[in-house]
């Protein structure tokens, strides 16, 4: 049995694209009224499209983004200001 790690590699999306597509995404939710965050995490969980509205083509954009990339983004992100809280603590 093997036992060693297996690296999963992913192409990188350019930054400011993902974050456009995802703050367009939010408004047209936000405009139709729907829970934004929510209806991004059933989404990102699921990976199905319904929970994204038609409105201002929100499901054509958030299809753009692959999954895997956009958690590899969000985990560090939040790693990334979790580090930067904990300086300011160390700091205070």
């Amino acid at each position: 049995m093997n036992e060693s790690t297996i690296q999963f590699s992913i192409r990188q999306e350019p930054e400011n694209e993902m974050r456009l597509i995802l703050r367009q995404v939010y408004q047209a939710l936000d405009e139709k009224g729907y829970n934004p965050i929510s209806q991004m995490v059933g989404y990102i969980l699921s990976e199905d499209p319904t929970y994204i509205t038609t409105h201002n083509n929100a499901r054509s954009l958030v299809r753009r983004i692959d999954r895997d990339e956009l958690l590899q983004e969000l985990v560090r992100e939040y790693l990334a200001k979790a580090e930067c809280d904990e300086k300011k603590k160390v700091e205070a």
